[in-house]
């Protein structure tokens, strides 16, 4: 393990290579000095705080590109929900997806502490898997409880798309959006082991919007 001080040298460092690369003409990266004073993201990305699935690497997008939303278990809270609304309203962002990945650690968690394997050690660790909670019970009670692999793996799914139709019908801002075709929200898996993205739970839009109408 390195120290605090080496980890932070090496943020410092990567900070200055960035920096130069954006002076750089042949960098990947571009300045885009438009950005200090407005933002216009294309898509806003509820994501899972693990350093393994960064949105904007993930998608090969740059500065400005993604409004990113990021919390273990890619859960939806009150402070989640008010930054969609946030971007949606004050950028036009017409896109959320909320982005869940493979072996995701809080579903983990979660599963372990629903089968009894695991405890949770203080009760901010608790509000995250208090949320992931549903997702799984749901899948307790099928033959996946015999299958750890397995049940985590379907667990990961069912959480996104907990969170998708928790920012679906959760506010009455975003459900306004939907329902006139200005937002559409959808679900994802990043893959670990492929570095590939399923978008899986587009139709649950769809869905919705015809509800409305």
């Amino acid at each position: 393990m390195i120290t605090a001080q080496e980890a932070l040298a090496r943020l410092k460092e990567g900070n200055q290579r960035f920096v130069e690369k954006l002076t750089t003409k042949e960098a990947p990266i571009v300045a885009k000095p438009e950005l200090v004073e407005i933002q216009n993201p294309m898509a806003i990305v509820l994501g899972c705080s693990d350093a393994r699935v960064p949105a904007e690497i993930v998608f090969d997008q740059t500065l400005g590109d993604l409004f990113v939303i990021r919390v273990a278990g890619n859960v939806v809270a009150p402070s989640g929900i008010g930054s969609v609304e946030f971007a949606a309203m004050n950028f036009g962002t017409p896109l959320v997806v909320v982005l869940g990945h493979s072996n995701c650690g809080a579903v983990k968690a979660t599963v372990d502490v629903l089968t009894g394997n695991n405890r949770v050690p203080s009760e901010n660790l608790h509000s995250i898997v208090k949320r992931v909670r549903p997702a799984v019970e749901t899948l307790l009670d099928t033959e996946l409880k015999n299958d750890p692999d397995k049940l985590v793996a379907q667990s990961v799914r069912a959480n996104v798309r907990s969170s998708v139709e928790h920012l679906s019908s959760g506010s009455p801002i975003l459900e306004s959006l939907i329902s006139e075709g200005k937002l559409m929200v959808v679900g994802a898996e990043y893959s670990l082991e492929t570095g590939k993205v399923d978008f899986f739970y587009e139709d649950y839009w769809e869905r919705t919007r015809n509800m409305e109408q």
